[in-house]
């Protein structure tokens, strides 16, 4: 076989670049997934009732970046959808991020304003300078009481550690709030394709000089593949076996069930915080969709460490051992890593999308 380029996942970071490389280059393309199906982790499909489910958890499209919407525009019609995700503890539910509703549930107030929230945090937060972890951040803002409720829990649950061994941007990215504005996400874009991710990637990979090989793992055939460059958005210490250990990566193992019932839950996705539950999050995809059905489908979430890489941990060990990966692949010759894993950055959808973008961008003034 023979190609331009080889790419090595089909995810959105593989996708977009085979799409811009293919359409706009008009170069060959070898895709290679080690799936059965393209799309990553963001691959969904309609279960035997009919609900459109995300196989591999919630995937919501949110932006500010109109390049990005755009360029996707070009493969899908959208829909408004806002999230809204509520915490369930002790028998209640609470609005997350933290905004004035949590504030007033949880301390029993009755502010109104801003400017009374603020004042209230001053009081209860705890300032921890320097800024060295993600307990130190969460502590900063909110005090101890309400980063015990939300966030000590859970994120032990999510990723295995305490707060204050994980960095400080991977509880840091959802800003608490002193208004009631209870949406998840504030991007100016927060839209969901019409019909679903899947048809996304199908549309990205459609044309002839993309050439598809599913379920293989790229190494059982790279030497056959007679290519130019390579792209990789694999796992970065897989690529180079392991020469400075494993990267650890959190891994979700998902429980889908439908119900003989209209509805389950108030919003699309309810995170279990207290530590004496086993899962750590429940979507009704129902609710994302806002598919008409008798019955709905829900997944339950248990994070582990030993299923495929979902979330990067970014301890300082990890960090550190990423610095020899990332000084070993500058020496590859036509290497370009791009993606979460590649990369092992926390990336969100978007970001992914953008990421690969501007790496197209920057690639076409070096060919």
């Amino acid at each position: 076989m023979k190609c331009d380029f080889l790419i090595v996942g089909s995810g959105f970071a593989g996708s977009v670049l085979a799409e811009r490389i293919a359409n706009e280059l008009r170069k060959d393309v070898i895709v290679i997934e080690k799936r059965n199906h393209i799309g990553g982790n963001s691959y969904d499909e309609f279960d035997d009732n009919g609900i459109l489910i995300h196989k591999y958890g919630p995937h919501i499209f949110h932006t500010n970046d109109k390049n990005i919407v755009d360029y996707l525009s070009q493969f899908t019609d959208w829909y408004k959808y806002e999230h809204r995700v509520l915490a369930f503890s002790k028998g209640d539910y609470y609005p997350v991020p933290i905004n004035r509703t949590t504030i007033n549930k949880v301390f029993n107030k009755n502010f109104n304003t801003d400017e009374e929230v603020k004042n209230f945090l001053n009081q209860i937060c705890e300032r921890r300078n320097p800024v060295l972890n993600s307990e130190d951040v969460i502590i900063n803002q909110v005090g101890w009481e309400l980063f015990d409720k939300f966030f000590r829990h859970y994120t032990k649950k999510q990723w295995n550690l305490e707060p204050k061994f994980l960095s400080p941007g991977v509880c840091g990215r959802i800003k608490v709030r002193t208004n009631d504005d209870d949406r998840y996400f504030q991007d100016k874009y927060q839209i969901m394709p019409k019909e679903g991710f899947t048809k996304i990637f199908e549309k990205l990979l459609d044309n002839s000089r993309i050439k598809l090989i599913l379920n293989k793992d790229y190494k059982e055939i790279i030497d056959e593949i007679n290519y130019k460059y390579l792209i990789y958005t694999g796992p970065i210490d897989y690529f180079f076996d392991y020469k400075f250990g494993k990267l650890t990566y959190r891994s979700i193992h998902f429980d889908f069930i439908n119900y003989n019932q209209v509805s389950y839950q108030p919003v699309s996705v309810v995170n279990y915080v207290d530590p004496d539950v086993p899962f750590t999050r429940v979507t009704e995809y129902k609710k994302i969709t806002f598919q008409n059905s008798s019955t709905t489908t829900l997944s339950f979430e248990y994070p582990n460490s030993n299923g495929e890489p979902f979330y990067p941990i970014l301890t300082d060990e990890n960090l550190q051992r990423l610095k020899f990966y990332m000084d070993l692949a500058l020496k590859e010759k036509n290497l370009i890593l791009c993606g979460r894993l590649a990369e092992f950055k926390y990336y969100d959808m978007h970001q992914v999308i953008g990421r690969a973008l501007n790496l197209y961008n920057s690639l076409i003034y070096k060919l």
